[in-house]
């Protein structure tokens, strides 16, 4: 008898705390998109333009409206990175497509990415053209800007990140 008593009352109990937590409100994230920094994988790439060396970058996005990635049969791109040596686009990725079911509140999660190296650029008085080797110059920063855009055209913020090394040798 005391133990069907102990016993109603933890199941009671156990669902009142199921309950509780199942009704917590979600987060409401902004429709504008959101990006922080998370890192990469590595300070360093070997300079080149055939793939010889890449890093893992590693980025937390929220998208209030949940419309974040492409559809497999779209060519749309939507994040977008930046050389800020250059002031020119370094690359553009796709996302895959986020189903809309059941986003309510937006979503959140963690964009990994694979940048393979590019080319170290010399001053121009050195003579030397971008991805030759040179011992006057055996490094150079990579300094990349990057955002991502929804499918609604909403622009998240721009991040800088953290300057790589590319290693010119």
């Amino acid at each position: 008898m005391i133990l069907n008593k102990i016993i109603n009352l933890f199941s009671v109990s156990l669902t009142a705390i199921i309950f509780m937590t199942s009704c917590q409100k979600s987060k409401n994230y902004s429709d504008i998109p959101f990006l922080e920094f998370r890192g990469f994988s590595k300070p360093e790439l070997i300079q080149g333009v055939n793939q010889q060396d890449s890093v893992i970058l590693t980025l937390f996005f929220t998208d209030g409206d949940g419309d974040f990635g492409s559809e497999s049969n779209s060519s749309d791109t939507n994040i977008f990175f930046k050389d800020l040596r250059t002031g020119n686009e370094f690359r553009q990725f796709r996302a895959p497509f986020i189903p809309l079911d059941g986003v309510g509140n937006g979503i959140s999660g963690i964009i990994r990415i694979k940048i393979y190296s590019t080319c170290c650029i010399f001053p121009p008085d050195s003579g030397v053209f971008p991805c030759e080797t040179s011992e006057m110059v055996p490094t150079n920063e990579l300094p990349l800007e990057v955002y991502i855009r929804d499918r609604s055209g909403n622009t998240s913020n721009v991040l800088s990140l953290e300057a790589l090394t590319l290693l010119c040798q």
